[in-house]
């Protein structure tokens, strides 16, 4: 059985790596908490800020009312709106697009957060920009 050791000093080095997120949802909302569960554990600190107003969460932020879900996230002055795999954050911030943020909308089943046993859909990450225009980002 291997054993490791965990110096504070590594521990302080693996907080600093991980990128900051505020995310926003409502009190009622599970699914929510299970999709910042999964970001956590690919390396984000998440800020959770809990309202019931998150149509002007969504507003504020500029999220298209066709691309909306249940909760909106920022990270790095990008706009995260729903249930899009921690993956595609990643790469939204390691290729740095001219972006208002990216979104998986609705609340797609087999979707981090959305896990329903072996159910899976199809579904699409679109990138939106702040003129209305949007493209597939990824598909899953």
């Amino acid at each position: 059985m291997l054993l490791m050791a965990f110096s504070p000093k590594m521990m302080a080095e693996e907080s600093s790596n991980q990128v900051e997120m505020v995310v926003y949802r409502s009190p009622t909302c599970g699914c929510c908490g299970k999709w910042t569960e999964h970001v956590q554990e690919n390396q984000f600190k998440i800020k959770s800020v809990i309202t019931d107003d998150m149509q002007a969460i969504k507003a504020k932020y500029g999220v298209p009312d066709k691309l909306a879900s249940c909760h909106t996230a920022i990270v790095d002055g990008y706009v995260v709106e729903g249930h899009v795999p921690a993956d595609d954050i990643k790469k939204l911030l390691q290729i740095k697009p001219n972006v208002a943020g990216i979104a998986a909308p609705g609340m797609p089943l087999g979707s981090p957060g959305m896990e329903m046993g072996g159910q899976k859909q199809v579904y699409r990450v679109i990138s939106f920009d702040k003129q209305g225009g949007n493209q597939v980002f990824a598909e899953h």
